[in-house]
This record gives C-alpha cells, sequence and structure tokens, in this order.
C-alpha cells in the first residue's frame, strides 16, 4: 500500500490543474453531476473486482500498464506546460487506467475498463465540441417542439433556434436549458447498460438512447410552454419553467429508459423480469475493496511513484515563465479609411452574446465604398488568454443565429506580397429564407491565419511551448447578396475590402 499511496498522492499534486479545472467544471449546470461519477466508477469497479479471482501467484504482465502510464504523464505534462487545464484532466483518467493495470497486470486489469471509461462522464467537453453539439441538439430539440405546438394548433414560427409565439420568443437559451440534463442522462445509462444481463444490442439500444430521450423530453417542454403561452399568457410561464427545467425533465429521461428496458427484456425469451435482468447485487462490496491491500510493490508500481513523485516536486520547484504581455492596440482605434473603404461607427454585441462570447476585444463595424451596392461587415473577436474559453466558430453561431450554412468550403486567398503570405480562409453562402448573405473568415494565430479551427489549435499549443503566448483571434467579413445580384459581384466585394483590412490588422492582432 505504501508505493500505491506514494503515486496516488503525487498524481494529485501533478494533476492538480486538471481536477481544479474539474471542480470549476462541476459548478455549471450541465457537469453539476460530475462529484457523484467518481464515486460511482469505484462501485463499478468493486463489482467488477467480484468477478475476477485472488491472483496467488506472481504477476508478470504489468508493461502494459507502464506504456499507459507514460503516455498519461507525458500528456499531463504537456496540458500543464501549455496551460490547458482540460488537457491535463484527460490525461489523468488514463493515469487511473495506468495504475489498475500496473497493479493488478494485464490479464486481470483489462476487464476493469467499464468503470474507467465510465470516468469520461466527469469531464467536460472540448469548448469547439460543445458548442458544436449542443447548438446541433438545440436545433432539433426546437424544431421538433415546433412540430408539436403545430399539431396543437399553436400560431409559431422558428427563426433558427429562436421560437416566435408571437406574444413571447423563447431564446436558444431556453430552448436549450432542458438539454443541461443529456450529460447525467448519459451517464446514467451507461451504468444501466453495465448492469443489465441480457445481449450486447440490448446494451447498445440502452446507452445511445439517452441522447434520443433528452432531445424528446425537451421538445415536449418547449411545446408545453408554448401551450401556457397560447392559453394562459406569459404570467404562468415563468412558474412553469423553474418547475419543468429541473428534476422534472431528468426523471422523466429516467423513467423512460426504465420502460424501454423493460419492454427489451419483456421480448426475450426467458422474460427475467426487469429486476432480475439488472445486476444490482452489492452484497461482498466490502470485502473486494479490502483486495487493495493485497497489492504488491512491484518494480512498475516503484517507477510510477517515483516518476509522478519527482515530476511534481519539478514542476512546482522550477520557475513558471511570466505572462506574456501582448503589445497592441485595442479595436477602439481602428482607423476610419481601410484602403477604399470607409469604416462606419463601431457597434456593440447584446450583452447575453457578449458573455457567451467573452472575447477581451472585439470589433464590430460596416465597411462602406461609393462604387459598392453593398456594405462589408466586418466582426474580429481577439483572445488575449484561451484558458478561460476560446474562439467560437461560425459553423456553430450561424444556425443558431437562424443562418442555414448552404455551402462551406476552404479557399486560397491570394494576396499581393505587402498584405503577407497567402493563406486559406473559409468562404460560406448562408441563407435565412430569401436573404443570402456570403461570408470569409478565418483563424489569426499569432501571425498565422489559417482556415482550420484544428490546425489554429495545434499553433495555440505550439506557441504557448515556443514563446508562452497563449493570444487567438477569428475574422468575418459579410455581405449581403442582393436579389439580383450575382455570387460573383458579391465576391469582388469581399476580395477588394479584405486586402484592406489585412493592411490594418497587425496592430490590432500582432504576429510573432
Amino acid at each position: 500500500m505504501f508505493w500505491l499511496i506514494i503515486a496516488t498522492v503525487a498524481a494529485g499534486f501533478f494533476y492538480w490543474n486538471g481536477i481544479e479545472e474539474l471542480l470549476k467544471a462541476w459548478k455549471l449546470p450541465e457537469y453539476s453531476h460530475g462529484p457523484l461519477i467518481p464515486l460511482l466508477s469505484g462501485l463499478l469497479f468493486l463489482r467488477q473486482l467480484k468477478t475476477v479471482p485472488v491472483n496467488e501467484g506472481p504477476v508478470t504482465d504489468r508493461w502494459p500498464g507502464v506504456v499507459l502510464l507514460f503516455i498519461a504523464v507525458a500528456l499531463g505534462f504537456a496540458g500543464n506546460m501549455i496551460e490547458i487545464n482540460d488537457i491535463v484532466a484527460y490525461a489523468l483518467i488514463l493515469w487511473v487506467g495506468a495504475i489498475l493495470l500496473i497493479s493488478f497486470g494485464w490479464k486481470t486489469g483489462k476487464h476493469f475498463w467499464p468503470p474507467v471509461v465510465h470516468l469520461i462522464y466527469m469531464l467536460p467537453l472540448p469548448g469547439a465540441l460543445y458548442y458544436g453539439v449542443s447548438t446541433y441538439l438545440q436545433g432539433i430539440s426546437s424544431e421538433l417542439g415546433v412540430y408539436f405546438l403545430q399539431i396543437l394548433r399553436v400560431p409559431v414560427f422558428l427563426e433558427g433556434n429562436i421560437i416566435d409565439l408571437g406574444v413571447y420568443k423563447l431564446q436558444v437559451a431556453e430552448a436549450c436549458s432542458g438539454l443541461r440534463y443529456l450529460f447525467p442522462i448519459l451517464s446514467f445509462s451507461y451504468i444501466f447498460a453495465v448492469l443489465y444481463r441480457g445481449p450486447m444490442w440490448h446494451k447498445a439500444i440502452l446507452l445511445i438512447s439517452a441522447a434520443p430521450i433528452t432531445i424528446f423530453m425537451n421538445s415536449v417542454r418547449i411545446a408545453m410552454a408554448g401551450t401556457i403561452v397560447n392559453i394562459y399568457g406569459l404570467s404562468w410561464l415563468e412558474g412553469f419553467t423553474h418547475f419543468f427545467e429541473g428534476w422534472v425533465i431528468f426523471v422523466s429521461c429516467i423513467v423512460i429508459l426504465f420502460i424501454l428496458a423493460w419492454v427489451m427484456v419483456k421480448l426475450r425469451r426467458d422474460n427475467l423480469g426487469l429486476i432480475h435482468a439488472l445486476d444490482l447485487d452489492t452484497e461482498g462490496l466490502g470485502t473486494q475493496a479490502k483486495r487493495i491491500f493485497l497489492v504488491q510493490p512491484s518494480r512498475a508500481l516503484i517507477t510510477a511513484a517515483v516518476v509522478v513523485t519527482a515530476l511534481s516536486v519539478a514542476w512546482y520547484s522550477v520557475p513558471k515563465r511570466d505572462a506574456v504581455t501582448i503589445d497592441r492596440d485595442p479595436f477602439v482605434l481602428f482607423p476610419t479609411q481601410v484602403g477604399d473603404w470607409s469604416t462606419g461607427p463601431q457597434f456593440s454585441l447584446d450583452p447575453e452574446i457578449e458573455r457567451v462570447l467573452s472575447a477581451h476585444d472585439y470589433l464590430l463595424l460596416n465597411l462602406r465604398k461609393p462604387s459598392e451596392a453593398g456594405d462589408v461587415e466586418l466582426f474580429v473577436a481577439w483572445y488575449e488568454n484561451q484558458n478561460q474559453g476560446g474562439v467560437h466558430t461560425p459553423e456553430v453561431c450561424l444556425p443558431g443565429a437562424g443562418w442555414e450554412i448552404a455551402k462551406l468550403e476552404q479557399i486560397d486567398s491570394t494576396l499581393p506580397a505587402e498584405y503577407g503570405a497567402s493563406f486559406k480562409l473559409n468562404r460560406a453562402i448562408i441563407q435565412k429564407g430569401v436573404n443570402r448573405q456570403l461570408v470569409y473568415y478565418w483563424y489569426e494565430q499569432q501571425g498565422q491565419r489559417t482556415a482550420s479551427m484544428f490546425t489554429a489549435k495545434l499553433q495555440l499549443m505550439v506557441g504557448k511551448l515556443t514563446n508562452g503566448r497563449n493570444d487567438s483571434a477569428i475574422v468575418r467579413l459579410t455581405t449581403a447578396i442582393a436579389p439580383g445580384e450575382s455570387i460573383a459581384d458579391a465576391e469582388a466585394r469581399l476580395q477588394d475590402s479584405k486586402a484592406g483590412v489585412l493592411s490594418k490588422l497587425p496592430r490590432f492582432i500582432p504576429g510573432l
């Protein structure tokens, strides 16, 4: 136990930034179930341990655990170095799996993958993935909720994720509020599938059904809210919202999950009954917990303890690099003339959009040119430090605002030499009803420009390691495609304005 305790305590210090990130995420409604996940994983581990006999002989197959340990340590070290705490949290789960394999060996330890995998449900999703998934689910939930309202003959109009009831609009945040229970329900369905005694395809159905069930219940909530507004008025909606957004959705989803399991059990030939189809036996878990005292010291376990301890001591004793101060001009000083284009007054975003954007500085204005039929909207968001959030891709934001992306591609941006090197940017045609717009956008990463968010994140990691900088930006140019106007004309307008904008950006988005 001595070396196991040393390894565990040292890992707590080494992965502390990841643990802090978990504690912070668990304060959010979407991840408030997080503290229960390690406890439930522990119970799953003890239950799994009951099925594995005690190994009285020597353990000779610890090397897979050692390999996984070094991967976990390397990933955790990289996350600490570049100060992306989510990576440290992900590495912590690999460390747990490595310690199990080292302690029990591959032959025994490989059976403990269900509780280790379950720990994934305590992790916050990466920002880009979270916004992408949530926006997609919001869209489905909103459309289904509006469909239910139309069946009930309630006048309703859907614009993106904004549900217009005439006298009231359900905003995006309200349309997705019921989805915050998706993550705990996913965790519950995972445990449900693990405990279920039945064919693997039954387990798969129970596992993947959590998302459709949650979306369905949120759609029902939206339809009920619309019906209440239509019949009783706005004064009744707030009380209903507080009541139905809470445990009602969660409990309803769990009940539907049990009904689904009951139906599948009824279809089985043995027809055991739902209670017997679930392995709910908790007898002997205390005895299994005592088996931890049977873990024997080994070179692999001692190596794990020494390596993580040494890294923890080194990490906390070596002076940290001072924060890099970025010398830049604020966007409020953006010039009134950009090439042949004049800039209009700067606009402010809605406070709620500002909160979600979380940019340290942003620019929103229109570019005008007398010879051009239309304006070009310029939007730039700059992030000094992306540890507390970061760039949001327009692929997520535009659908939420009611715009449908009709076409999206990456194109080469050829430029005269004085404007910098050529690069790839995203070109999108978006539409809302009969209105169409042409959009250019790209990511600015410390003097490098790219159309790929994934590439931008890699450049961010490299930048953190080489110069300590963590700043990034997104640039977007948008112009309306007027009725009767060709896409080529709108394209020429964006190309002309882009060159002028790029000549001014280095003052506000510094390169290397």
